[in-house]
């Protein structure tokens, strides 16, 4: 056995690290469960040392959602590298990122395609004794013809192979190039960073060598649906030769786990892709078996959404038995069963044809073909439900997972162990029942919390008795004017200021009443177009190294609370205005009413008001990122006094926070300056 000390990268611990690594290697040694909430500036990256220390030969996968987060777990395990100079580990990132192919459409279907064809070429040429296919001078041809924007082979897949023979089963099979297993090799000895790798790869698929670089590593960092999504996890395993029961899971950022994996199962099918399909079936050849009866379906379903379209709510539930009958009432098929078994025909055979042609766009049919496979299957399944949404120009239908713990609860008994690390996985009984209800009584489950050790006299922790988002209160002119009063005060305190509300109309409301007010400071408000919140937010901050402050207004669970380090007066103080719960609709209580069946009264709040808390959490925590942070943290509605969301918070919080109101606010600012 080896001691956590040895993979540990740094000469001391942080206070309450070592027992939180010491958790881990725990549950790493005997396998199953941990669920860790570890504030920021814990070194929570460092639970990586503490599996390595234990994971007697297995390989350790670290999914991670973003970039900067994959880049943060190459640099922690450069720095254990020093130590331990034998440590091998890789990445892979999606594909659509990767590949230097050109063409339009699906990346995944495209690569899958074109490997299909190069394969069977390389396959076909090796049969006649060539075996380098980069010597051969009928598939080098075949490479000159190839069209850039409709490609049917791959020039860098063909040169990471090459073929050999199969001693055991006879005939050939494909291996590594000698090229692509050197790269792969330099790969593991210096980790090239993810925007480095094309160029690096140099005519290489870069795919194919990061998949060879992961086979030889000891820790794999990946994106979370490389692991989430069932059908991408099994074929990654494939490429790594490896069963699950091999794996050991580390998965950060941990509190989305649910939204992802429900994503993942939930399906959407809009009016534009109903018309696409529409364009396919009419542009096919008359004579594709079944086309009358499935191009008779069409009208069915738009009468269907024109009805829906009629409606006076925003989101709400549809019957699917009730979109089976109108569908049937005049087709010619007399079951669903029969619909979707011709449905998913036809679109298979369309993405057949289309790939033969070098084209990998997603069809209408598909995506039609998609849905109602959901909808037939998972129609009476309770986890899923079934509505439809609608905005100024489209309308959506949607089959949506509403319980995670299915897919989440597979994920971990899978594995030899999962450890799942956020620095918002509070309350942690409440995400243990969320993420794993699916799991057997007996499944070893366990979960640390670490308390927040950044100096209590940097920070301040306030919660107001005055103002509230609840709809009862929105339109209220004295609520939204101390709203107003409360952001004018903040504005007192010195640095940026970050306020976070519910959505973007009472971002909008609010800001329009406060701005005029705040003469002082630059002003930022969230775009509701992503593109135009990149330079934004680097110009919020790098007001502080002008001498300049500025007060970013934005949206509860938006383009910027979370996954940002805003260190120093880059943020020194944070308030949310409101609890961000979701609309209150018929699809709000459907949800609650299954989380209740399922967990009681604590389903209530697990399903509608832990969303809301955990966007919260995320916004103040973009203050406090080191110990020498010193930050506001203001919860703006006083619905944060009611015990039952209070004793959720941190316990941290709880101790530390004091109330406010109106009359009081401003001198607990001036005191703190």
């Amino acid at each position: 056995m080896n001691e956590l000390q040895d993979w540990f990268a740094y000469s001391s611990f942080r206070p309450g690290q070592k027992e939180m690594l010491n958790k881990a290697a725990e549950t790493a040694k005997h396998g199953g469960v941990l669920l860790i909430d570890a504030p920021t500036g814990s070194g929570k990256s460092s639970v990586v040392s503490a599996l390595l220390a234990e994971r007697n030969n297995r390989q350790i996968i670290v999914a991670v959602r973003t970039i900067s987060q994959l880049a943060t777990y190459m640099r922690e395990l450069e720095l254990i590298r020093k130590k331990q100079p034998d440590l091998k580990f890789s990445y892979l990132v999606g594909k659509s990122s990767m590949c230097p192919l050109g063409g339009f459409g699906d990346p995944y279907r495209k690569c899958e395609a074109v490997k299909g064809f190069s394969t069977a070429l390389i396959r076909e040429r090796a049969d006649r004794g060539s075996l380098d296919p980069t010597k051969d001078k009928v598939i080098v041809e075949q490479i000159r013809k190839n069209d850039p924007d409709h490609p049917i082979i791959c020039p860098f897949f063909i040169r990471s192979k090459t073929a050999i023979l199969n001693e055991k089963a006879g005939g050939m099979r494909l291996a590594p190039s000698d090229a692509c297993k050197r790269l792969a090799a330099r790969v593991i000895e210096r980790c090239i960073r993810p925007d480095m790798l094309r160029e690096a790869c140099d005519g290489l698929c870069p795919y194919e060598v990061m998949t060879q670089a992961s086979m030889q590593a000891d820790v794999l960092i990946c994106n979370y649906h490389h692991i989430m999504d069932e059908q991408i996890r099994n074929q990654l395993y494939l490429n790594l030769q490896k069963e699950p029961s091999e794996i050991l899971l580390l998965i950060d950022e941990a509190h989305n786990c649910g939204d992802v994996m429900q994503d993942i199962m939930s399906v959407t099918l809009d009016h534009r892709a109903l018309e696409q399909a529409d364009y396919d079936i009419t542009s096919l050849k008359r004579d594709v078996r079944d086309l009358e009866a499935i191009r008779r379906l069409i009208p069915g379903i738009k009468k269907f959404l024109d009805g829906l379209r009629r409606s006076t709510e925003a989101e709400d539930w549809f019957d699917p038995q009730l979109f089976s009958r109108m569908i049937l009432r005049e087709s010619l098929y007399g079951t669903m069963e029969e619909v979707v078994d011709d449905f998913m025909d036809l679109a298979e055979s369309i993405k057949e044809s289309n790939s033969k042609r070098g084209d990998y766009r997603t069809t209408g049919i598909e995506r039609l073909s998609a849905f109602l496979y959901r909808l037939h299957n998972s129609g009476t399944n309770p986890a899923y439900l079934t509505l439809f949404r609608k905005d100024s120009e489209n309308i959506y239908l949607e089959v949506r997972n509403i319980d995670p713990s299915p897919g989440l609860s597979t994920l971990a008994r899978e594995h030899f162990c999962s450890v799942y690390i956020s620095g918002t996985l509070t309350p942690l009984r409440s995400y243990q029942q969320l993420y794993f209800r699916a799991l057997p009584v007996d499944y070893p489950i366990s979960s640390f919390s670490l308390p927040n050790h950044f100096p209590k006299e940097n920070r301040l922790v306030l919660v107001t008795s005055d103002i509230t988002s609840a709809f009862s209160k929105r339109q209220s002119d004295d609520n939204i004017k101390r709203m107003v009063s409360y952001i004018r005060n903040f504005c007192t305190i010195p640095g940026n200021l970050g306020v976070w509300f519910p959505s973007y109309q009472m971002l909008e409301s609010v800001t329009r009443e406060v701005e005029m007010h705040l003469h002082d400071r630059e002003v930022f408000i969230e775009p509701r177009d992503s593109s135009e919140a990149g330079s934004l937010l680097t110009r919020f901050m790098s007001l502080p190294g002008k001498g300049k402050k500025g007060i970013l207004f934005a949206v509860c669970g938006g383009k910027f609370s979370e996954g940002l380090d805003y260190r120093g007066e880059m943020l020194t103080g944070a308030m949310v205005i409101g609890l961000p719960l979701a609309p209150w609709n018929q699809v709000r209580q459907m949800i609650l009413q299954y989380y209740t069946r399922q967990y009681g009264e604590e389903g209530r709040f697990i399903a509608y008001t832990l969303p809301a808390l955990n966007k919260v959490l995320q916004a103040l925590g973009r203050v406090l990122r080191t110990p020498e942070d010193r930050g506001v943290l203001i919860f703006g509605d006083n619905r944060f006094l009611d015990p039952s969301i209070q004793e959720r918070l941190p316990s941290w919080m709880q101790e530390e926070i004091h109330e406010v109101d109106i009359r009081s606010f401003p001198s607990v600012m001036q005191g703190w300056k």
